[in-house]
């Protein structure tokens, strides 16, 4: 998985988004992990996959 500054993420944000289209890339904010982009098909993937069992995991628990 790539990495990069928030600063160098904003000044090359073409190249950021092209990066996570081909795999997550972490953006770091003063040495800390911060955010993970990924590309919109990763996304929807992951969702699909675990993010809609998780949520409702998590709802029932919350009630």
């Amino acid at each position: 998985m790539k990495s990069m500054s928030a600063k160098d993420a904003k000044n090359a944000f073409g190249m950021l988004i092209d990066n996570a289209r081909a795999e997550p890339v972490v953006i770091e904010k003063h040495g800390r992990k911060v955010v993970v982009v990924v590309a919109v098909e990763e996304y929807e993937r992951l969702k699909a996959q675990d993010g809609a069992a998780a949520v409702k995991t998590e709802l029932k628990g919350n009630g």
